[in-house]
């Protein structure tokens, strides 16, 4: 049985994954990609659609890093720990980081602020050590600037109101 509306898919995209449970993948990236994370029940809803067992899904969610359960922070802060920068120092920096805002690798601090994602290269070799937070590329950090960095980030950046029924932070604010 085909869903007739669906939170976060075209209805096209319901028909065509329909009772296909090879198309959960895709259908992640799709909430991962509007949402920017993946909700409960968007792994109901692709249950649903694919026919798959949401306990299916979830196995998928955590076994792929590119998925979250949480919704990330408003700063997201992109460690590079490609070669260069791992021979730079790019540990000592991830070390900094998770002690400054005190939360774990993958995590968000508790004010929604800021969520710390290590990645394979940001293809800056260059200005290794690197880190990207948002949109924003920083080179050449020592400790000592990732944390003017992120107090220059906690002083600009308030933490944004989240909905009280849901939880969830607005894309609008």
């Amino acid at each position: 049985m085909v869903m007739l509306a669906s939170k976060y898919f075209e209805q096209g995209t319901v028909e065509l994954c329909a009772g296909d449970p090879s198309q959960v993948i895709p259908l992640l990236q799709v909430v991962q990609e509007k949402t920017g994370y993946v909700a409960e029940d968007a792994i109901g809803e692709i249950g649903e659609i694919t026919g798959a067992a949401p306990s299916d899904i979830y196995g998928v969610i955590t076994f792929y890093k590119q998925f979250r359960l949480q919704p990330p922070g408003r700063f997201v802060i992109k460690l590079c720990d490609g070669t260069a920068c791992h021979v730079m120092g790019s540990v000592t920096l991830l070390n900094v980081i998770v002690d400054e805002l005190k939360l774990e690798t993958g995590d968000t601090t508790k004010d929604g602020l800021f969520t710390i994602s290590p990645v394979a290269c940001l293809g800056c070799c260059s200005l290794a050590p690197v880190i990207m937070i948002s949109e924003e590329t920083y080179g050449g950090l020592t400790p000592q600037k990732v944390r003017k960095i992120l107090k220059d980030y906690q002083r600009r950046g308030k933490p944004l109101p989240k909905n009280k029924l849901t939880g969830e932070i607005p894309e609008t604010a």
